[in-house]
Protein backbone atom coordinates (compact mmCIF):
# COMPACT_ATOMS: atom_id res chain seq x y z
CA UNK A 1 0.00 0.00 0.00
CA UNK A 2 1.52 3.27 -1.08
CA UNK A 3 2.11 6.39 1.74
CA UNK A 4 -0.86 8.10 0.26
CA UNK A 5 -3.43 5.35 0.39
CA UNK A 6 -2.30 4.88 3.89
CA UNK A 7 -3.02 8.63 5.26
CA UNK A 8 -6.21 8.37 3.50
CA UNK A 9 -7.00 5.25 5.13
CA UNK A 10 -6.37 6.83 8.15
CA UNK A 11 -8.52 9.61 7.59
CA UNK A 12 -11.48 7.49 6.61
CA UNK A 13 -11.04 4.78 9.37
CA UNK A 14 -12.08 8.02 11.17
CA UNK A 15 -14.62 9.01 9.58
CA UNK A 16 -15.82 5.37 9.16
CA UNK A 17 -15.94 4.79 13.24
CA UNK A 18 -17.72 8.37 13.46
CA UNK A 19 -20.73 7.35 10.48
CA UNK A 20 -20.67 3.97 12.52
CA UNK A 21 -22.37 5.59 15.85
CA UNK A 22 -24.39 7.83 13.43
CA UNK A 23 -25.97 4.59 12.42
CA UNK A 24 -26.82 3.91 16.00
CA UNK A 25 -28.00 7.02 16.69
CA UNK A 26 -32.46 8.02 15.55
CA UNK A 27 -33.00 11.14 13.95
CA UNK A 28 -31.20 13.94 13.23
CA UNK A 29 -27.23 14.48 14.96
CA UNK A 30 -25.46 17.57 15.44
CA UNK A 31 -21.95 16.25 15.52
CA UNK A 32 -19.22 18.49 17.10
CA UNK A 33 -15.44 18.51 16.43
CA UNK A 34 -12.49 20.05 18.01
CA UNK A 35 -9.31 20.75 16.74
CA UNK A 36 -8.55 17.72 14.22
CA UNK A 37 -12.10 16.53 15.02
CA UNK A 38 -12.50 19.49 12.85
CA UNK A 39 -11.42 17.06 9.79
CA UNK A 40 -13.52 14.14 10.75
CA UNK A 41 -16.73 16.06 11.09
CA UNK A 42 -16.39 17.61 7.93
CA UNK A 43 -16.38 14.89 5.91
CA UNK A 44 -18.56 12.62 8.20
CA UNK A 45 -21.14 15.38 8.13
CA UNK A 46 -22.31 14.40 4.45
CA UNK A 47 -23.89 11.68 6.21
CA UNK A 48 -27.99 12.04 5.69
CA UNK A 49 -28.31 12.08 9.49
CA UNK A 50 -26.39 15.31 10.28
CA UNK A 51 -28.35 18.45 10.51
CA UNK A 52 -25.41 20.69 11.52
CA UNK A 53 -21.53 20.70 12.31
CA UNK A 54 -20.13 22.65 15.42
CA UNK A 55 -16.33 23.52 15.14
CA UNK A 56 -15.06 24.22 19.05
CA UNK A 57 -11.86 25.70 17.85
CA UNK A 58 -11.22 23.15 14.99
CA UNK A 59 -10.18 22.76 11.75
CA UNK A 60 -12.84 22.96 8.95
CA UNK A 61 -11.06 22.40 5.81
CA UNK A 62 -12.32 22.77 2.01
CA UNK A 63 -11.94 19.97 -0.73
CA UNK A 64 -8.54 18.32 -0.61
CA UNK A 65 -7.77 20.58 2.60
CA UNK A 66 -5.64 18.24 5.22
CA UNK A 67 -4.37 19.78 8.40
CA UNK A 68 -0.81 19.83 7.07
CA UNK A 69 -2.30 22.24 4.26
CA UNK A 70 -4.11 24.59 6.55
CA UNK A 71 -0.38 24.74 8.28
CA UNK A 72 1.90 25.05 5.91
CA UNK A 73 2.40 28.89 5.57
CA UNK A 74 1.57 30.28 9.18
CA UNK A 75 1.39 34.35 9.30
CA UNK A 76 4.65 35.75 11.06
CA UNK A 77 4.58 35.60 15.04
CA UNK A 78 2.15 32.77 15.28
CA UNK A 79 2.76 30.46 18.15
CA UNK A 80 4.02 27.28 16.46
CA UNK A 81 2.58 24.29 18.82
CA UNK A 82 5.00 22.40 20.63
CA UNK A 83 4.93 18.84 18.85
CA UNK A 84 7.37 16.57 19.29
CA UNK A 85 9.19 14.94 16.43
CA UNK A 86 6.98 11.34 15.56
CA UNK A 87 7.82 8.36 17.58
CA UNK A 88 6.64 5.14 15.93
CA UNK A 89 4.17 7.16 13.14
CA UNK A 90 2.85 9.09 16.11
CA UNK A 91 2.51 12.49 17.57
CA UNK A 92 2.53 14.00 21.23
CA UNK A 93 3.02 17.63 22.59
CA UNK A 94 5.84 18.57 24.22
CA UNK A 95 4.71 17.90 28.19
CA UNK A 96 6.69 20.75 29.47
CA UNK A 97 5.21 22.86 27.10
CA UNK A 98 1.94 21.49 27.21
CA UNK A 99 0.11 23.56 29.30
CA UNK A 100 1.09 27.40 27.71
CA UNK A 101 0.63 25.86 24.36
CA UNK A 102 -3.19 23.72 24.85
CA UNK A 103 -4.17 24.66 28.34
CA UNK A 104 -2.80 27.79 29.27
CA UNK A 105 -6.19 28.74 31.01
CA UNK A 106 -6.99 25.63 32.19
CA UNK A 107 -5.78 24.37 36.63
CA UNK A 108 -2.25 23.67 37.06
CA UNK A 109 -3.10 20.19 38.35
CA UNK A 110 -5.75 19.56 35.52
CA UNK A 111 -3.32 20.75 32.90
CA UNK A 112 -0.32 18.34 34.39
CA UNK A 113 -3.01 15.73 34.18
CA UNK A 114 -3.72 16.26 30.87
CA UNK A 115 -0.35 16.45 29.58
CA UNK A 116 0.51 13.22 31.37
CA UNK A 117 -2.62 11.42 29.85
CA UNK A 118 -1.89 12.54 26.17
CA UNK A 119 -3.71 10.03 23.83
CA UNK A 120 -1.43 9.45 20.68
CA UNK A 121 -2.06 11.58 17.24
CA UNK A 122 -1.07 9.33 14.26
CA UNK A 123 0.70 11.49 11.84
CA UNK A 124 -0.88 10.42 8.83
CA UNK A 125 -3.87 12.61 10.18
CA UNK A 126 -2.19 15.71 9.49
CA UNK A 127 -2.03 14.74 5.59
CA UNK A 128 -5.97 13.25 5.59
CA UNK A 129 -7.32 15.08 2.42
CA UNK A 130 -11.15 16.00 2.71
CA UNK A 131 -13.00 15.14 -0.51
CA UNK A 132 -16.21 16.79 0.19
CA UNK A 133 -16.61 19.33 2.84
CA UNK A 134 -20.48 19.09 4.12
CA UNK A 135 -20.39 22.67 5.62
CA UNK A 136 -20.76 23.74 1.86
CA UNK A 137 -24.74 21.98 2.34
CA UNK A 138 -25.52 22.09 6.38
CA UNK A 139 -25.36 24.70 8.56
CA UNK A 140 -22.44 25.04 11.12
CA UNK A 141 -21.55 26.88 13.76
CA UNK A 142 -17.70 27.71 15.17
CA UNK A 143 -16.56 28.85 18.50
CA UNK A 144 -13.30 31.58 17.85
CA UNK A 145 -11.39 30.82 20.87
CA UNK A 146 -9.36 34.08 21.25
CA UNK A 147 -6.37 33.14 22.94
CA UNK A 148 -5.73 29.79 21.13
CA UNK A 149 -1.71 28.97 20.69
CA UNK A 150 -2.76 26.01 18.55
CA UNK A 151 -5.15 26.91 15.97
CA UNK A 152 -4.10 30.61 15.46
CA UNK A 153 -7.48 33.07 16.41
CA UNK A 154 -7.23 34.41 13.04
CA UNK A 155 -7.28 31.35 11.35
CA UNK A 156 -10.26 30.19 13.03
CA UNK A 157 -12.15 33.52 11.81
CA UNK A 158 -10.88 32.26 8.12
CA UNK A 159 -12.15 29.01 8.10
CA UNK A 160 -15.10 29.69 10.18
CA UNK A 161 -16.42 32.61 7.13
CA UNK A 162 -15.66 30.35 4.06
CA UNK A 163 -17.99 27.80 5.78
CA UNK A 164 -20.42 30.67 6.77
CA UNK A 165 -20.50 29.43 10.39
CA UNK A 166 -22.32 31.32 12.96
CA UNK A 167 -20.10 32.13 15.04
CA UNK A 168 -19.61 33.15 18.44
CA UNK A 169 -16.24 34.22 19.98
CA UNK A 170 -14.62 33.58 23.89
CA UNK A 171 -11.56 34.02 25.63
CA UNK A 172 -9.70 31.16 26.19
CA UNK A 173 -7.18 28.26 25.45
CA UNK A 174 -7.29 25.44 23.13
CA UNK A 175 -8.84 23.46 25.86
CA UNK A 176 -12.08 25.80 26.23
CA UNK A 177 -13.93 22.64 26.59
CA UNK A 178 -12.40 22.02 29.93
CA UNK A 179 -11.82 25.94 31.05
CA UNK A 180 -15.12 26.79 30.13
CA UNK A 181 -17.53 23.70 29.12
CA UNK A 182 -20.96 26.13 29.68
CA UNK A 183 -19.53 28.29 26.44
CA UNK A 184 -19.30 24.50 24.38
CA UNK A 185 -22.39 23.80 26.06
CA UNK A 186 -24.19 26.46 24.82
CA UNK A 187 -23.15 26.70 22.05
CA UNK A 188 -23.75 23.20 20.68
CA UNK A 189 -27.65 23.38 22.54
CA UNK A 190 -28.33 26.89 19.98
CA UNK A 191 -26.82 24.26 16.75
CA UNK A 192 -29.01 21.55 17.98
CA UNK A 193 -32.39 24.14 18.60
CA UNK A 194 -31.63 25.99 15.25
CA UNK A 195 -31.07 22.28 13.50
CA UNK A 196 -34.68 20.97 14.88
CA UNK A 197 -36.33 23.85 14.12
CA UNK A 198 -35.14 24.11 10.44
CA UNK A 199 -36.17 20.01 10.27
CA UNK A 200 -39.29 20.71 11.49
Amino acid sequence: MSALSKIQRYRENDVAVTKRVLAAVEGPAILVGHSYGGVVVTEAGNDSKVAGLVYITAFAPDKGESVAKLIQNPPPGAPVPPIRPPQDGFLFLDRAKFAASFAADVEPEKAAFMADSQVPWGVAALSGEVSEPAWKTKPSWYLVVTDDRMIPPDAQRAMSKRAGSTVVEVKGSHAIYVSQPRAVAVLIEQAAKNARAATA
